[in-house]
């Protein structure tokens, strides 16, 4: 073995062209790979960091009557179950040693009533906020206005939802009891300011299960943003989980009383009378419709949305679960699970890349892309290596041809050939590891930022933070030793087939 590698070493440097061409490869290569499993770490730890961490928990638990797993990005129109008997779900939630915190909520569409303008939509998060900006790192940043305070009524809207509200209504919506902040105007904003209507706050119309509305005066209490992943997150409004159960009607036996006008009721009472509800005196035109609208809201706000006495105060449809250090999500999953249908709670605990739905599989496509293409250059540097290495065997038929005449075994050219791979794999992709992991903090140095969405879900954030741990490094060297050793199996082959008369054709 000791003279095969000494030979190996001599091959290296009398044939330093096709040394070099090799060695080039496998360094390229070797620091192309470490780069790429940075950049996939860097985008897990990321994703972890500015999903898990600061928007959604490592588990989420939903109702067991809840088909679809993904319900932060349901299809608009489509509920989120309610999860029955939550005291069930609190009970064993509590129990289970490896949770570190959770926090229950309620999630909903609303649509957004405006005397002034046409009627838009929200996306409601309904919590308890102290808590919730406690567990995910203050990841809500209030921009104007105040955050909710325990028990306080009101609304925080992002940011993003309001410059919406006012390209699609000229609604402007700031904070209650706050001036006009104008240095948070859009350009929209400033170049309409004359035009804009001002509001404090806003009538929310949720809907219950059995297609019955409830309108909700609700103050504006804050604007904020998301301190991560903002353009995916700032769909989502706050508001305290009273307000959101009053306008969806979670309540614990009937629903509210809907007193009609005597004009409703005159209809209601002639249904069957279809040349009634055609009358000249009962149809009215758009200008009337819209009075008693502004009417309506307008009573709203001075009642300031007197809450519902029978409001289920125990209801909700989300929870967010934080799992405790170095524990694995699919086991606890499935624990937390047999613990639930144990206890007979109706609810069933999914992945956060379940519960954010698209966004997950967007991230899935983008981290797959990722790893395709650390694969496509380690597939790259096989065939190249080998090819290079095929062509030198057979230059070289002449001199191994000579080694087996004088009685060399093919054992001793397999060893030969495996050691000058080697040697150029461990000098030249060494170099090329090294190099990789001494970029890495080079790149974090650069501190490359991003407002674009899919950028944001490639860096795991809005700033390009590759992450090399042992782990990653240990899979660089491994993924190097897999094209050290497929590279190199054909062009022993080829020379181990080499016969001394084979160098003697090639002489003559």
């Amino acid at each position: 073995m000791k003279i095969a590698f000494t030979i190996a070493l001599r091959n290296l440097l009398r044939h330093r062209g096709k040394s070099l061409i090799v060695g080039v490869i496998l360094f390229l290569g070797a620091l192309i790979m470490t780069l790429g499993n940075a950049v996939v770490s860097g985008m897990n730890r990321g994703l972890e960091e500015n999903i898990v961490e600061r928007f959604t928990g490592h588990i989420v638990v939903i109702s067991a009557e809840q088909e679809n797993p993904n319900i932060l990005f349901i299809p608009m129109g489509k509920d989120v179950a309610l999860i029955r008997d939550f005291s069930k779900v609190k009970t064993v939630l509590d129990k289970e040693g490896y949770i570190q915190q959770y926090l229950p909520a309620a999630r909903g569409f609303s649509l957004v009533l405006a005397e002034d303008g046409d009627i838009d939509l929200a996306m409601l998060l309904g919590v308890d906020f102290p808590k919730y900006n406690a567990m995910f790192h203050n990841n809500v940043q209030i921009l104007e206005g105040m955050p909710l305070r325990e028990g306080e009524r009101g609304m925080l809207v992002s940011a993003g939802r309001r410059e919406r509200y006012f390209n699609d209504q000229n609604i402007w919506l700031k904070p209650m009891g706050f001036p006009l902040d104008e240095k948070h105007f859009t350009e929209e904003a400033k170049k309409y300011r004359d035009k804009m209507i001002v509001k404090e706050g806003i009538v929310l119309m949720g809907a219950s299960n059995d297609s019955t509305a409830f309108d909700v005066y609700v103050p504006i209490r804050g604007v904020h943003r998301y301190a991560s992943l903002d353009d995916v997150w700032k769909f989502f409004n706050i508001v305290d989980i009273d307000t959101f159960r009053e306008a969806f009607q979670w309540v614990t036996n009937a629903d509210a009383e809907v007193k009609l006008n005597k004009e409703t009721t005159a209809l209601l009472s002639n249904n069957e009378n279809l040349d009634y509800l055609f009358k000249e005196d009962t149809l009215v035109d758009a200008s009337q419709v819209k009075n008693k609208i502004a009417s309506s809201l307008k009573n709203l706000k001075e009642e300031k949305s007197i809450p519902l006495k029978k409001t289920d105060t125990g209801a909700y449809n989300v929870v967010f679960v934080k799992l405790k250090t170095g524990e694995d999500i699919p086991t606890r999953i499935a624990s937390l699970n047999a613990a639930l249908t144990h206890a007979g709670a109706p609810a069933r605990a999914v992945t956060w890349k379940d519960a954010i739905g698209q966004i997950g599989d967007l991230a899935g496509i983008i981290r797959g892309a990722l790893m395709g293409f650390v694969f496509l250059i380690f597939f790259v540097a096989v065939i190249i290596i080998m090819n290079t290495l095929s062509m030198a065997a057979l230059e070289r038929t002449a001199e191994l041809g000579m080694m087996r005449a004088v009685g060399a075994p093919k054992s001793f050219v397999t060893q030969m050939f495996f050691f000058e791979t080697l040697v150029l794999a461990f000098l030249f992709g060494g170099l090329g590891i090294i190099l990789g992991i001494a970029g890495v903090p080079i790149l974090n140095a650069l501190h490359i930022t991003t407002e674009h969405t899919i950028l944001q879900l490639l860096f795991g954030g809005k700033t390009f933070a590759p992450y090399l741990s042992l782990g990653d490094i240990f899979i660089g060297v491994l993924e190097l030793c897999m094209v050290t050793l497929i590279a190199s199996l054909y062009p022993i082959l080829l020379a181990r087939r080499i016969t001394p008369l084979d160098a003697v054709s090639r002489d003559t």
